[in-house]
């Protein structure tokens, strides 16, 4: 039988496949050359998200942020106090209401009895119950304090009334120990009174704590005792940080409820639980919580409201939620990088957000792990950095992209089917063919024998066997890459197809022309070398300025000191702006251009072409100037310029380097 596939439509619970370390390096690239920080590459890489391998998308930090903001939004929307105590004061009307047709009834019991001393007695009996149903007071609190004091008449309205106290005192252990009241059981007075020496238990344990003292084995005897209140702790840490968040969040709900809210859910609290040392004791945990955990968000209020009611637990649950998405806000909402949000509860993102934000989140997390176990990425010292085999896969990416910018026909890979005549010897070898330099590789062609014939000896060569060198076909040509680096290239959009151009470059003589000399020179002002591992986090100058003679002289005197054919390749979006002062030395700027600046750098044009470089330039924004300065150079150096826009020009320039390798001459 053949195998059997089932196919689902995606529906956010699949896991992701695996993410490409290149794919991720390729995706920040961009980037990360304008800005010269791959940090802040990778920072920006989190926010906008990335695709993996198969084209799926991981959402970035923003969109997490807006559901977020959306989730916060609906948990302040869920219900109010207020609605909750108009729920509590209905309940009390309807038992009352039981209360007073119970009543009714006792007194038309009497009447039909026909019993005069039992009419007399009830009536006595019914009247002060009705005058102290009566004198109850109107709100909540007051009701339930009346009525714990009260003596029914109606046994189904006592029950309903100590029904709701039980509720009310779950309710309120549940505010600030979440699931207690389950393993309290019925919530009577000793019940409340082991909650209450628990609580004093665990404040001793705080203040051994606070002391210095060894607390494991006084951790152990409180176990012993109380562990099935806190069926989740593992040792006293990690109980008090569970207590120090609940307790945190009990006081963010209090913190959001206005004075009388707060007034009256504080008097009903004290009232259905009965026991002030209880209060105290409570009191004093939240306050030694809140000194060994001030960062627990205890000062946080929140404005809830809604159509529904809320209980106090139910209150606390909501900013329970609150808080540790605010806390998740304020961590995503700064400075991030992926080895923070490794430090994120996924857990807790599924609980108060959702199961696809905490898997968008875990493939953000891996992101520099993954290229960090890629060779791409290294951290030393809690910075980032791209190690060498990422400068060079940087490098390869960027020529692949110039490649592909134009038709595989135009560039191809350019391997010359000519075995040269020169006298340097390539790496590779090829079998003889008629008419190659027997240039034999003596090694691979006896091995070659071997293999066709055997051990033994002598060994019989046939000429089947014969491997040769491959000479160079090219003689060796020696660049320098000017690059202009003042502020109109960023502000045009042409400083990061300059760079990919410049490692591009970089890679292809690194891996196709290894004896090729390669320069780099970025110019504004004034003119610097550029070694090739600083390309990446090259910058452009804030400052006015294009210094092309400093450029052109500084660019002559690195190739004097090369042999071969030799080029400049200038790389500019603007004419001459300034010059090296022939007094001073110090560079002068000038827009638009002076006399004095165009004869200088000209002057240098003049002694490029002497020494036999040819200068081509490359010019941007052709829309903006027709630039005859640089087809006056040109003229004069016999070179070539190109008119193209930063999104044509890498390709442009690689190809005419291709080219023109085979084809360069001395200038003039």
């Amino acid at each position: 039988m053949g195998a059997e596939y089932d196919y689902s439509r995606w529906d956010g619970s699949q896991e992701f496949t695996e993410v490409d370390a290149d794919g991720l390096l390729e995706a920040l690239t961009d980037d990360y050359l304008a800005t010269g920080d791959i940090e802040a590459a990778l920072e920006r890489l989190l926010r906008q998200g990335f695709e993996t391998e198969d084209g799926e998308q991981v959402r970035g930090l923003r969109d997490i942020l807006e559901e977020l903001r959306e989730r916060k939004y609906e948990l302040e929307t869920m219900g109010d106090a207020d609605e909750q105590f108009a729920e509590y004061a209905s309940r009390l009307a309807e038992i009352e209401a039981m209360e007073r047709a119970g009543i009714d009834e006792l007194d038309e019991e009497a009447a039909a009895s026909g019993d005069e001393r039992r009419q007399e007695v009830t009536s006595e009996v019914t009247a002060e119950r009705r005058i102290a149903l009566d004198l109850m007071p109107s709100d909540v609190t007051g009701k339930v304090q009346s009525m714990q004091h009260y003596d029914f008449v109606s046994s189904e309205a006592r029950e309903a009334f100590e029904e709701m106290v039980e509720e009310l005192r779950k309710e309120f252990t549940d505010t600030y120990f979440e699931g207690m009241s389950d393993a309290l059981g019925d919530m009577d007075a000793e019940a409340v009174a082991r909650m209450r020496n628990a609580m004093a238990a665990l404040n001793d344990l705080l203040d051994q704590r606070a002391r210095g003292e060894d607390t494991e084995e006084a951790f152990k005897n409180f176990m012993d005792e109380y562990g099935e209140l806190f069926p989740d702790a593992e040792n006293l840490d990690d109980l008090l940080e569970q207590m120090a968040e609940r307790m945190a969040a009990a006081q963010a709900m209090w913190n959001s409820m206005s004075p009388e809210q707060r007034a009256h859910l504080s008097n009903l609290m004290n009232s259905v639980m009965g026991d002030p040392d209880l209060q105290w004791q409570m009191d004093r945990l939240s306050r030694n919580l809140e000194q060994a955990f001030p960062d627990a968000g205890w000062s946080r209020r929140y404005q809830m409201g809604g159509m529904g009611g809320m209980s106090a637990s139910e209150a606390t649950d909501v900013a329970s939620q609150l808080n540790q998405l605010e806390r998740l806000e304020d961590m995503l909402e700064g400075r991030i990088t992926p080895n923070m949000l490794s430090e994120i509860d996924l857990d807790q993102v599924r609980r108060n957000l959702s199961d696809d934000a905490a898997r968008h989140l875990e493939q953000l997390s891996k992101l520099a792990k993954k290229m960090e176990d890629a060779g791409i990425l290294k951290n030393e010292g809690g910075k980032v950095e791209l190690t060498a085999a990422g400068i060079r896969k940087l490098g390869r990416q960027a020529l692949q992209d110039l490649f592909d910018q134009v038709r595989s026909r135009d560039i191809g890979d350019h391997a010359s089917t000519r075995i040269g005549q020169g006298h340097d010897r390539e790496e590779t070898t090829k079998p003889y063919e008629f008419g190659d330099p027997l240039n034999l590789d003596l090694s691979k062609t006896v091995h070659n024998a071997v293999r066709r014939n055997g051990n033994g000896v002598p060994v019989k060569l046939h000429p089947d066997d014969f491997e040769v060198v491959e000479n160079e076909a090219l003689t060796r040509s020696a660049t320098v890459l000017c690059l202009d680096l003042s502020m109109s290239m960023p502000m045009r959009n042409n400083f990061v197809p300059a760079k990919k151009l410049a490692m591009a470059l970089q890679s292809l003589v690194a891996m196709k022309f290894p004896r090729d000399y390669l320069g780099i020179v970025g110019f504004s002002e004034i003119a610097h070398e550029v070694k090739a591992e600083e390309i990446p986090t090259l910058m452009w100058d804030y400052i006015y300025g294009t210094n092309l003679q400093h450029a052109l002289m500084l660019a002559r005197k690195m190739l004097a000191r090369e042999r071969g054919t030799k080029q400049i390749i200038v790389v500019t979006d603007g004419e001459p702006t300034a010059h090296i002062d022939p007094q001073s030395g110090f560079p002068l700027f000038n827009y638009p251009p002076l006399p004095i600046t165009l004869q200088l750098t000209m002057a240098e044009v003049y002694r490029c072409t002497r020494a036999g470089i040819t200068i081509n330039t490359f010019a941007l924004d052709l829309e903006r100037t027709q630039y005859p300065f640089v087809e006056q150079i040109a003229k004069v150096n016999g070179g070539r310029t190109f008119y193209t826009t930063n999104d044509e020009i890498g390709g442009y320039a690689l190809v005419d380097f291709i080219k023109q390798r085979r084809l360069l001459r001395p200038a003039g």
